[in-house]
């Protein structure tokens, strides 16, 4: 079933698809990492990719609940940040096309809100 869009706010980004699927820096026109459709409720990114374009990305749901904060890391399984309760892939950062992110990203299952930094 198709989840109806609250919020969809893009800055120098856009994604293969309406709320998933790669996605793509709009100044370059590299891949800088992949969304999960089905697996997360909200997310928040911002990024500066190789180019120096500074990037943002933020979506939820009519339907997404609010996120319960947690000092839990993602774990890494095949390049895909996943969900440590049960593994499933949330989101894929491809770290050599970004200097630095931020990401706050909620598993639609756990209802956790997971937080990574990464800064070069």
């Amino acid at each position: 079933m198709a989840r109806i869009l609250k919020n969809k706010n893009l800055v120098n980004t856009r994604l293969a698809t309406n709320y998933g699927g790669w996605m793509y820096c709009d100044k370059c026109n590299e891949n800088i990492g992949y969304l999960c459709y089905s697996t997360y409720d909200k997310v928040e990114l911002q990024y500066k990719c190789n180019c120096g374009s500074d990037g943002k990305a933020f979506l939820d749901f009519e339907d997404s609940e609010d996120g319960q904060e947690c000092n839990d890391e993602l774990i890494l399984l095949k390049n895909r940040m996943c969900c440590p309760k049960d593994n499933e892939p949330l989101i894929t950062i491809l770290d050599k096309k970004v200097i630095d992110y931020e990401l706050n990203i909620t598993c639609k299952s756990c209802h956790k809100t997971y937080r990574k930094e990464v800064k070069r």
